[in-house]
């Protein structure tokens, strides 16, 4: 089974973005104006040519409860493709039980996500750094441990020192971390720093790596741009930890659906493929 392990979906007739729908609002990923249509199942399937399955990723609609939902109606509408999915949860809420309660009852779900990190000026804006420094998010991520629940771990290589103290709290917490962990300075010297503070997080073995969105900091991407980044992600994790995601629609900014996979399998060894392309994911979020 292909899995693709991190793509979204949306209809903006039954679910509101509000980062999505904003006008004139130049985000590090680019322009979404391109992006601001519906992007549903039949379309992503189209895309995914070759694909057997996918892990939906929850992607700052203003109610997350009605974007879970709508998924899981999605799920509901197509039994013939295995789609699991990852909403957001506020892991510092003080009705943080309850909504785990409500968010379990969807046969999708698998984990949840709070985005750490998006991108240093961004972050900035945001606070969302501060999680790391707020003993509830620690506590909430256990929780979700505790629970049976992954977590999709979005942020950038200035915090995986930060997060990995995090994780000293949370040490059973299966985590996903999201596009290679953000290696957003693609020089040279970049990736070499990004690729010594990796070893912070592949160094513990509760985190899986997805090769995804690799495209949201070099919209002029080429196989060999990227290369560096899979090869350095397979060396720490290993294929068995590895898996990937497309990042769709946000990544068609940059390249169509098949450009993105020429590139990966040109890259990924073929002793690789059939953990990074399916294996790791149909174990992390229990597909089949």
């Amino acid at each position: 089974m292909r899995i693709d392990a991190h793509h979204h979906l949306w209809d903006l007739g039954a679910v509101h973005y509000p980062w999505l729908m904003a006008k004139g609002v130049e985000r590090f990923f680019g322009d979404p104006a391109p992006i601001q249509c519906d992007y549903l199942l039949d379309q992503f399937r189209k895309d995914a040519a070759g694909f057997d399955a996918s892990v939906h990723i929850q992607v700052g609609a203003a109610d997350s409860i009605a974007e879970a939902g709508w998924v899981q109606m999605v799920a509901d509408n197509a039994p013939d493709w295995p789609l699991a999915q990852v909403v957001f949860c506020d892991l510092t809420a003080p009705d943080l039980d309850a909504q785990l309660d409500h968010f379990q009852t969807l046969s999708t779900l698998r984990g949840v996500r709070q985005i750490v990190g998006r991108a240093p000026g961004e972050d900035a804006v945001t606070g969302t750094n501060d999680l790391l420094d707020n003993p509830a998010f620690a506590k909430g991520l256990a929780l979700a441990g505790k629970r049976g629940l992954s977590f999709d771990l979005q942020l950038i290589p200035e915090l995986y020192d930060g997060m990995a103290r995090v994780l000293d709290h949370a040490p059973d917490v299966p985590v996903a971390l999201c596009h290679a962990g953000s290696p957003h300075d693609r020089s040279a010297a970049g990736i070499a720093a990004w690729a010594k503070s990796l070893r912070r997080l592949s160094e513990r073995p509760q985190v899986t790596c997805k090769l995804s969105g690799l495209g949201m900091f070099d919209h002029n991407w080429t196989a060999d741009s990227i290369r560096p980044i899979i090869e350095t992600c397979l060396d720490q994790f290993g294929p068995n930890r590895c898996m990937f995601g497309s990042n769709f629609p946000v990544d068609s900014l940059y390249s169509d659906y098949d450009t993105l996979i020429d590139a990966y399998e040109a890259i990924v060894p073929t002793d690789a493929k059939q953990a990074v392309f399916g294996g790791t994911a149909a174990g992390f979020y229990s597909l089949k």
